[in-house]
């Protein structure tokens, strides 16, 4: 074995397996480029770094369960002008995330809720957060089927140790007087501690009816709005104004 291969063995052993795939291209840019030895190390270093960093992120926006990748490149501010590109990109900066801050999209069905709350968590992803997201209806399966499915506990698990929980879609169906003090003890358990973004179809004077509980509403909105930047949404729907069509062309 010659000395090449036996240090791409060792660095396997480390551990170190994108190193060892890196070595040899590696060592030929330090000849080339006449790089002293501790240089040499710091790049070997490097690619082995930036790979686990990568490993990572990929692993935190598999866990994250998001439905979709959008980013805020991504969205059409001038066709929804209810919220502007400058307020998302101060959001994207996440440093209300370390304060457990809330963001709430309320408005109604293809105004951009839900890509904006994905564009925000993919933001969040990338920059190391834990990241949780979930759709109204999936949350209360999780809830209902925790005790005899291993795989909702240990969804309800990730979204539990998330640092940001994204809940879309809250309003769009009736729920049960059970559902609505499942959906309380959820807020309750992540007030001050995991900041949530949540999205609704519903204004907060409707909650109280889809609740059906007037004080778990009044107790519901009293944590979620404590620290929370709210973003009413108007405007047509996205869908409708870019549907795609069988024909391109109308038949006269």
């Amino acid at each position: 074995m010659n000395l090449l291969s036996n240090v791409q063995e060792q660095l396997c052993g480390l551990s170190m397996k994108h190193a060892a795939k890196e070595l040899e291209d590696i060592l030929e840019k330090a000849k080339q480029q006449e790089w002293s030895p501790l240089k040499t190390i710091q790049a070997l270093l490097c690619a082995e770094q930036e790979n686990r960093q990568d490993s990572r992120r990929l692993c935190r926006l598999k866990a994250a369960n998001l439905p979709f990748h959008k980013t805020l490149d991504d969205f059409d501010f001038v066709f929804q002008t209810s919220v502007s590109k400058r307020q998302m990109q101060q959001l994207a900066e996440l440093s209300w995330l370390e304060g457990a801050y809330n963001v709430i999209f309320l408005g109604p069905p293809s105004v951009g809720k839900t890509h904006l709350a994905v564009a925000l968590g993919i933001e969040a992803v990338n920059a190391g957060y834990r990241v949780y997201f979930t759709q109204m209806d999936q949350l209360m399966n999780l809830f209902k089927t925790e005790t005899i499915s291993g795989r909702s506990r240990r969804q309800l698990r990730m979204l539990y140790r998330a640092n940001l929980v994204i809940l879309d879609e809250v309003g769009f169906q009736p729920i049960s007087r059970q559902e609505a003090n499942l959906l309380f003890s959820l807020i309750n358990r992540l007030y001050q501690q995991t900041s949530v973004i949540l999205t609704s179809n519903k204004g907060f004077e409707e909650w109280g009816e889809f609740l059906g509980d007037p004080v778990i509403t009044a107790a519901m909105l009293d944590r979620l709005m404590h620290k929370c930047e709210l973003f009413n949404m108007t405007g047509d729907s996205y869908r409708l104004k870019h549907r795609e069509r069988i024909f391109d062309i109308d038949d006269n």
